[in-house]
């Protein structure tokens, strides 16, 4: 099959621009002046912005081998969302940056742009600029999101108390799962190209890395029912790291419950089968982009009945330190063993 392949150079930049953006609809308001202009215009009418920043690179974030191109930008843009709604914020304007070298085609540009625009239109948020340039080597994607939020109903890292809830949104541990997959069978077929990768029916732990879901119901069910956490941050280095973050910016000690981590039956066979503790996936995995927060036990009320919502354990003085409760009556402290971009 012969699939026809346009070189960017035969647009130039400002025709690339043209052409990724020329289909793109304004959902907010708040988007006065989007892309076409020296710089983007907007207005939250009122309410505080909250601006986050994140950086894709090839070969260090993602690998072209196993993650499709439109799966690319769908990811690129929920990974930047999910940070604003860890402010307890909705998004509603992104920029996107891309260096690109030559062996990415435009019929590749239009399907990481079809993903990028997929996911726009799901979470309600607007392209409004960004850049485009070479690169002498592999993909870098650098997306800017910016959100509103109720003044002064953000929530921050450092404001748990003594005694309140540690709650997670979703279920942990599939991402890392996922990616433990993706890289088996990328060493299999570079051994042996002529064997096809087996994904074995995992469905679900290829999606949570390849297709991560930012947690908009989460904050729309704090919205509608009155709640405003205590501290909140996002899952993407594993809970071990994302609740330390939180003890340490409280200066606060916790325990969790290992028997109260949620972790899917999907991610609990897969981790089985290769031979991994699914407990660890989940502290330490990363990926899963859910959100883990701190709740006032008075509230505890209003999310029993939510069941993306799990209580895993509690905030407690420093001195008490940080602990996991296992199943088996011992504990442990918890340390961040997470995924560390500078450790390769």
């Amino acid at each position: 099959m012969n699939e026809s392949r346009t070189e960017i150079a035969e647009l130039g930049e400002f025709g690339l621009i043209d052409h990724l953006t020329k289909n793109f609809e304004i959902h907010n308001a708040s988007t006065i002046l989007s892309v076409g202009d020296d710089a983007a215009v907007i207005d939250h009418f009122g309410k505080q912005t909250v601006i986050t920043t994140d950086l894709l690179v090839e070969g260090i974030h993602f690998d072209l081998m196993y993650t499709p191109i439109k799966h690319l930008g769908y990811k690129a843009v929920m990974v930047n969302l999910s940070d604003v709604y860890a402010m307890n914020a909705t998004p509603t304007q992104i920029t996107m940056s891309i260096a690109i070298s030559n062996r990415i085609s435009l019929e590749a540009l239009n399907e990481f742009y079809e993903g990028v625009y997929l996911a726009c239109e799901k979470h309600g948020v607007d392209l409004i600029g960004g850049d485009t340039s070479t690169s002498n080597k592999g993909f870098i994607i650098s997306v800017t999101a910016i959100g509103e939020v109720t003044p002064n109903k953000f929530v921050k890292r450092s404001t748990a108390s003594k005694g309140d809830l540690i709650c997670v949104s979703g279920d942990l541990g599939g991402a890392y799962l996922g990616l433990t997959l993706m890289e088996r069978e990328k060493k299999i077929y570079l051994e042996n190209p002529q064997i096809q990768p087996d994904l074995e029916n995992e469905s679900y732990i290829v999606g949570r890395l390849l297709k991560p879901e930012a947690r908009k119901d989460i904050i729309e069910f704090f919205e509608q029912n009155g709640i405003v956490p205590t501290a909140m941050i996002d899952v993407s280095d594993g809970i071990s790291s994302e609740v330390l973050h939180l003890c340490k910016q409280s200066s606060l000690g916790c325990v969790i419950y290992e028997e109260k981590i949620p972790i899917s039956d999907e991610s609990r066979k897969a981790a089985y089968k290769f031979g991994l503790d699914p407990t660890v996936c989940a502290l330490n995995g990363g990926e899963d982009y859910e959100l883990i927060f701190t709740l006032k036990q008075e509230d505890h009320d209003k999310i029993v009945l939510n069941e993306e919502i799990s209580v895993i354990g509690y905030m407690t003085d420093i001195e008490e330190g940080s602990k996991l409760y296992t199943k088996g009556g011992n504990h442990f402290n918890i340390t961040a063993q997470g995924w560390n971009a500078f450790q390769q």
